[in-house]
């Protein structure tokens, strides 16, 4: 079957959604990640102004080979991997079906990755991407976009497989996307550092199954240190919902809730405490969507929510306030006006709609929204 995309005709076998029907084996074609990659084409294009000698991009894991097309379609000299025959296959006919230049190599992406250099390497694996995290950092000279769909051991929901494969220790919490997010940086920082590299987030978003960022690279160990330096702990309240984020790898676990007295705090880290966004870079990336892209509208969303989200580690779920409070929720927009008219930092997150963000205290997000100081 044909598919299109960004301008591209791809042949794939079957279209599929991985997240919600697996692998079933073979090579296929998932049409819900077309957001990813329009984003992806965005970026590809603003860090084209960014660093103009990053030239070579190398799609580690092609499949039909359609993102490492739409990489070769902006002029990236394109190499796509893959561990399948008959993906390589595939994508060599795809490359040529739409005129594109591109090699493609039948390789494993680790081995590849050490006898070669690429300037942007891209990571979208089914499942963790921490297999090939060493390589890719190790290895890439300017940027390295990953992709993680195992959300639950991100998110501390399969907590065992998350300490296991991303060596922290995440929260299953209200705010799950977040610390998905930020377990994910935090290991990919972890790894980078190793080799003396710093990993800095300039774009990051989590959408519906999948959790994506974009790292880039700077050589040094001052750097690496530096980046090391916004890792830390979040401790967190189950009762009163109070939480504070402390930087630096000696946890301390808090006993008690300072503010309730609960003792059911959780502690979780060490997890990414920085912006996970450029946000002058992530407009830059927003102006480069183009009305021909199937996601345009939702990718001009994502960014401009992105640009615009406050860098705290954590958010607050509006519903879940109102209902502690036992008073009816305001519109969100409205919520967020009233915290930064009591002169509190407020925003929404781009990956929930009730979810806010804000340097405001609980006792002090009442007094701003309910005009009273009743904690």
């Amino acid at each position: 079957m044909d598919i299109e995309e960004g301008g591209l005709t791809v042949s794939v076998p079957e279209a599929r959604d991985g997240a919600s029907e697996g692998t079933g084996g073979g090579v296929f074609f998932n049409p819900t990640q077309e957001l990813n990659r329009d984003v992806t084409v965005a970026v590809l294009r603003a860090y084209r102004d960014r660093e103009p000698r990053a030239a070579s991009y190398l799609d580690a894991m092609a499949a039909s080979g359609v993102r490492g097309g739409r990489a070769a379609a902006e002029g990236y000299d394109v190499t796509c991997a893959d561990v399948d025959p008959d993906a390589v296959e595939l994508a060599a006919e795809n490359l040529a079906a739409n005129d594109l230049d591109g090699e493609t190599v039948h390789r494993d992406v680790n081995a590849l990755l050490y006898e070669n250099v690429f300037d942007v390497v891209d990571l979208d694996p089914y499942g963790t991407p921490i297999p090939f995290a060493d390589a890719a950092l190790a290895n890439a000279r300017n940027l390295v976009c990953v992709t993680a769909t195992d959300t639950a051991p991100l998110c501390g929901a399969h907590l065992n497989s998350g300490i296991r494969k991303y060596g922290a220790v995440p929260r299953n919490t209200d705010y799950h996307p977040e610390m998905g997010l930020r377990t994910l940086i935090s290991a990919l920082v972890r790894t980078a550092a190793r080799y003396d590299k710093a990993a800095r987030p300039i774009v990051s978003h989590v959408s519906r199954h999948y959790a994506r960022t974009y790292l880039e690279l700077e050589s040094g160990a001052q750097a690496a240190d530096a980046c090391i330096g916004e890792l830390g702990y979040v401790d967190h309240c189950e009762d009163c919902l109070w939480r504070e984020p402390t930087r630096g790898l000696i946890a301390d676990p808090v006993d008690a809730c300072p503010v309730c007295g609960s003792d059911r705090v959780l502690t979780a880290g060490p997890l990414w405490l920085g912006a996970v966004a450029d946000a002058e870079f992530t407009r830059a990336v927003r102006e480069r969507v183009t009305d021909d892209m199937g996601e345009a509208k939702r990718a001009r969303k994502l960014l401009g929510t992105v640009a615009r989200e406050l860098d705290t580690p954590t958010h607050y779920d509006q519903h879940r306030l109102y209902k502690e409070w036992g008073e009816p929720a305001i519109g969100m927009d409205e919520f967020v006006e009233r915290l930064r008219g009591a002169g509190h930092e407020a925003s929404r997150a781009h990956y929930r709609g009730t979810a806010v963000k804000s340097t405001a205290s609980i006792p002090e997000m009442r007094a701003a929204v309910l005009g009273d100081d009743d904690a």
